[in-house]
This record gives C-alpha cells, structure tokens and sequence, in this order.
C-alpha cells in the first residue's frame, strides 16, 4: 500500500478546525494511491499567510469550519509539521508601500552648504588656536 505523502507546492482544500492569535488550524486529505481511501493530514495556516498585507484579527477573516484552498509552503522534516498558505494563491496580491517624504537636511536646523561656509572662519580660528596653544604647551615640556 503506497501513501501520498505531501509536497511542498501542492495546492489542496482545507478546512479550517481550530483559530489562535497566530495562525489557522487546518486539516486536509491526500489521496492514497493503491485504494481509494483519504488519508488526513493537519497543519497550520500563520497569520501572514491567510492574506496579503496587514491583518489586525484572524478572526475578521476566517472562521472554523470554512473551506479555502490553500498551497503547502513548508514542511517540517524534523517533526513532519506542515505550513500552509492562502496568501500565495491570490490572485491580485495587495502591494503596500509606505510613502515617505525625503529630506536629506533638516529644514528647522538650516544646515546646509550656505550655513557652513558662514561658520567655516570661525572654525578655522578655532582651530589655530587650539594649535598653537598645543605647540607652546609641548615647548613648555622640553623647557
């Protein structure tokens, strides 16, 4: 007797069991191959894979006892757990992007190329200062 075992990639009916937080309990049936007799296997739909884009509550969306298809993602080869997926089979996936205005400054700090050659003197003499105050301090030393 040869038992279908699931692959990743197949596309099934599930009927959803059992809601968390997180993810859709589900199971499914795979057919055996000598009779003709289902086979049940159970996994696990996560949150980010019942839809595109953001999902505030599980609950909105699905409901026990509902039959979707979905496509298997992933199965665990450790403990044979299997992920499953409605979001890859969308047609039209929902792209978000969040838009955002770019500013390379900060118009309230007016920095800019204008405001640095204005305080560029000043640095300058800063500087020279700093310097020579440095060089008559090691003059000192060797006194």
């Amino acid at each position: 007797m040869e038992k279908k075992s699931p692959k990743i990639g197949d596309i099934v009916e599930v009927e959803i069991i059992g809601m968390q937080d997180y993810g859709a309990f589900v199971k499914f049936y795979l057919d055996n191959s000598s009779n003709k007799e289902k086979i049940e296997q159970k996994g696990l739909i996560h949150i980010s894979e019942i839809q595109s884009g953001y999902v505030k509550s599980i609950h909105d969306i699905a409901k026990i006892g509902q039959k979707v298809m979905a496509q298997i993602i992933d199965i665990d080869e450790y403990n044979g757990k299997i992920s499953l997926s409605i979001r890859s089979l969308e047609k039209n996936p929902q792209v978000h992007h969040i838009y955002r205005k770019k500013h390379f400054t900060d118009s309230r700090d007016k920095i800019g190329f204008r405001t640095l050659s204005q305080s560029l003197p000043g640095w300058i003499e800063e500087n020279e200062a700093f310097l020579k105050a440095k060089k008559n301090a090691q003059s000192e030393d060797f006194l």
